[in-house]
């Protein structure tokens, strides 16, 4: 096992990086539960979040559909209006990735609630993360934002206690982090002296991460380091 495939599947994997980049590096995506664990990888990059989310159900029960449909609406405009008065509080809507909300296509979101003659909007309240923020500070902003919010008729605010994190663009951390890789591995093949090669495998594969701290993630790119006689 030659230095030579080594550094050859680094230069691969830095090619793959950069057209990763080209097209994710203006996704919002949400860290959600599943991808909390430490998976026990060796290198990783330690960034704040951009974001704290929780998803709220903007909620009418309305009587007369039309005038139920339109408090709804009118109340989701009060918080796209609110939101946009603000620095640090945006809208979105969707699961995994995150869309920007937006006024003309609040009548495709409405879905029918549990309950009979209601329907409801959910919708991601969204905070920035700054350096000098805690856990406290950043779920009292949501909590201000959704408590202020004027509603319309007979319309309701619901929000639950889970609040999640979002990073944006994440494989534009690639190439940092193979560099870190690349050294490491290098590191660890000089430990066993003259004679060694290096190879790593599994760099093609995207950027990673798990919750580090309350408001912190661990990025990561999963990879098999082999140490071998150069023959």
């Amino acid at each position: 096992m030659s230095k030579w495939l080594a550094v050859a599947g680094v230069a691969v994997a830095m090619l793959v990086s950069s057209i990763a980049l080209a097209q994710d590096e203006v996704s919002e995506v949400v860290v959600t539960a599943e991808r909390r664990d430490d998976q026990g990888v060796r290198v990783v990059i330690v960034k704040r979040a951009d974001h704290m989310i929780t998803t709220v159900r903007v909620t009418c029960d309305t009587r007369d559909a039309n005038q139920r449909h339109e408090e709804l609406k009118a109340t989701l405009r009060n918080m796209i209006h609110a939101a946009s008065a603000t620095k640090t509080i945006s809208l979105s809507t969707g699961d995994s990735v995150l869309i920007k909300l937006e006024e003309n296509n609040l009548d495709d979101l409405m879905i029918p609630d549990t309950r009979p003659d209601t329907n409801q909007i959910q919708v991601v309240v969204k905070t920035e993360v700054s350096k000098t923020d805690t856990l406290k500070s950043a779920t009292a902003r949501i909590r201000d934002f959704v408590g202020s919010t004027p509603k319309v008729g007979r319309t309701e605010i619901v929000r639950t206690d889970n609040y999640d994190l979002t990073l944006i663009g994440p494989e534009q951390y690639r190439d940092a982090l193979i560099s870190s890789i690349v050294a490491d591995a290098k590191h660890t093949a000089e430990l066993f002296g003259p004679g060694y090669g290096v190879a790593v495998e599994g760099l093609e594969h995207p950027v990673s991460w798990y919750q580090k701290g309350p408001l912190d993630l661990a990025l990561y790119v999963p990879y098999t380091l082999h140490i071998a006689p150069v023959h």
